[in-house]
């Protein structure tokens, strides 16, 4: 009997040396804990006091002639899953991502790439409303991005339907939205002086069959556009950027037919531990009609933040206004709010 056991326990090794050595990753976990104090003049807050937290999990290893994989999974709420990508990077050829809609590929990578404290200005805990370029970033894409030569890199993403939605394995996303296939190119360079600059295209086929608004040209399709750079001097980095998105499914004199925005943003540290920060977002929403007294409404926003850090605990404040929030220009649409914030890393 006891020679029986001997006989089972180093099979059951020998099978789990099999597995270890078939399996050879790594998984690693990190999250954080977020308290906020949500303070809006001219609204209804209720209750200020607001909690996040949120997990990744990220997994990696290595495959035969050196071409090493990322995944990495989010769940940035209250434990709710919410973006996930798989990344594999060969020695010579470049990275390729696939994205379940996680907002870091295409021209979604920079669609406000300003230095800030602490969150982007619409992004601190007051209603902006203002339209931001996504490209094909907001739905299940693949990309592929060069190895960088001089500091530059090209990525090329795409989806077979840009329709903004998360799809799980063996499944499908359906055939309701009007747009159909998309795809980005961004070109980026830095290491210049601390100069990064980007420019970035995105086009989406529009389905004349399957569609919103009153425009049937279905060559008139959804297009997208930013240029923009960052520079870093010493403790100091400032930016500036602009982008066009054309709708393509308008032509009634009332209906929207695209946006520009253009967004700055400085950030400067005090020292190791002490940023501060300000940044600003100018939208124009423009109509199809000829009106030039009825064409467009400016939205502005601007936000002034403050980080502070001590080891593993951040302590966050931002001080944001708008003026005419979600293109509407009643005095109700100028507002602001202040928010306070402590994260805990781990």
């Amino acid at each position: 009997m006891n020679k029986l056991t001997k006989v089972g326990l180093s099979a059951l090794c020998g099978s789990l040396a099999g597995i270890s050595a078939a399996n050879s990753g790594t998984l690693d976990i990190s999250g954080s804990a977020t308290a906020t104090w949500l303070n809006n003049e001219g609204t209804n807050t209720g209750n200020p006091i607001g909690m996040n937290s949120g997990i990744t999990f990220k997994g990696s290893g290595e495959l035969d002639g050196g071409t090493t994989f990322t995944l990495t999974l989010t769940q940035a709420d209250r434990s709710a899953y919410s973006a996930g990508s798989i990344v594999m990077t060969t020695p010579s050829f470049g990275e390729i991502t696939i994205s379940q809609a996680n907002g870091g590929t295409g021209i979604d990578a920079v669609d406000d790439a300003m230095p800030t404290a602490w969150e982007e200005t619409d992004g601190a805990g007051l209603t902006i409303g203002q339209d931001k370029i996504k490209g094909v970033g907001a739905s299940m894409n693949v990309q592929y991005k060069t190895p960088s030569f001089w500091g530059t890199t090209i990525a090329v993403a795409y989806s077979p339907k840009n329709d903004g939605t998360v799809v799980n394995d063996k499944a499908a996303s359906g055939s309701t939205s009007h747009k159909q296939e998309g795809y980005d190119i961004l070109l980026r360079t830095g290491g210049y002086a601390g100069l990064d600059m980007f420019v970035g295209y995105s086009h989406t086929s529009r389905d004349p069959d399957n569609k919103t608004g009153t425009n049937v040209d279905a060559e008139d399709d959804h297009e997208e556009a930013v240029v923009g750079f960052t520079w870093v001097l010493g403790p100091l980095k400032v930016g500036a950027q602009k982008t066009g998105e054309w709708l393509g499914n308008n032509q009634t004199p009332t209906e929207v037919a695209g946006y520009t925005n253009v967004t700055y943003g400085a950030s400067f540290n005090i020292n190791d531990n002490l940023v501060v920060s300000y940044g600003e977002n100018t939208s124009k929403q423009g109509l199809v009609s000829d009106d030039s007294n009825a064409r467009t409404t400016e939205s502005k926003a601007e936000s002034l933040q403050l980080s502070y850090t001590m080891g593993g605990a951040s302590i966050k404040i931002a001080q944001t206004e708008v003026d005419n929030a979600s293109y509407v220009t009643t005095t109700t649409a100028d507002r602001e709010g202040t928010t306070v914030a402590l994260s805990l890393a781990f």
